[in-house]
């Protein structure tokens, strides 16, 4: 079963080379682990999710081009939780990027099993 991720969650773009931490600025009084849960709001460039590394689609000669991570939304959240208003995400939420890669959860940012609804 789908599991709520929080703050500290691992993200990975697959078209990015390396993994970020998400920041979660969405909510600050429901949390796992002293970590706040993360929701559909969290997905600012920057602010929420910072560049993976290099980024595949934009080949130069020798390489790549730094990432500029576009969040677009997040999708598969939570069908009934809600904070603030926003849905919940979870270990299995993606968010396309304007640029064309898929951004993915690969650590939920706890340890503890939190489902969702």
């Amino acid at each position: 079963m789908a599991q709520k991720i929080t703050e500290k969650a691992l993200l990975q773009c697959n078209q990015g080379t390396i993994e970020t931490e998400l920041h979660v600025t969405s909510q600050n009084f429901f949390f796992i682990e002293n970590k706040a849960i993360a929701t559909e709001q969290d997905k600012e460039s920057q602010t929420h999710i910072k560049p993976f590394g290099l980024c595949k689609l934009k080949p130069v000669p020798g390489g790549f081009l730094p990432c500029k991570a576009a969040p677009i939304s997040w999708q598969q959240t939570t069908t009934k939780d809600e904070l603030n208003g926003y849905k919940v995400l979870l270990d299995t939420s993606v968010c396309p990027c304007a640029t064309g890669g898929i951004i993915k959860v690969t650590d939920k940012g706890h340890i503890e099993n939190h489902e969702a609804d």
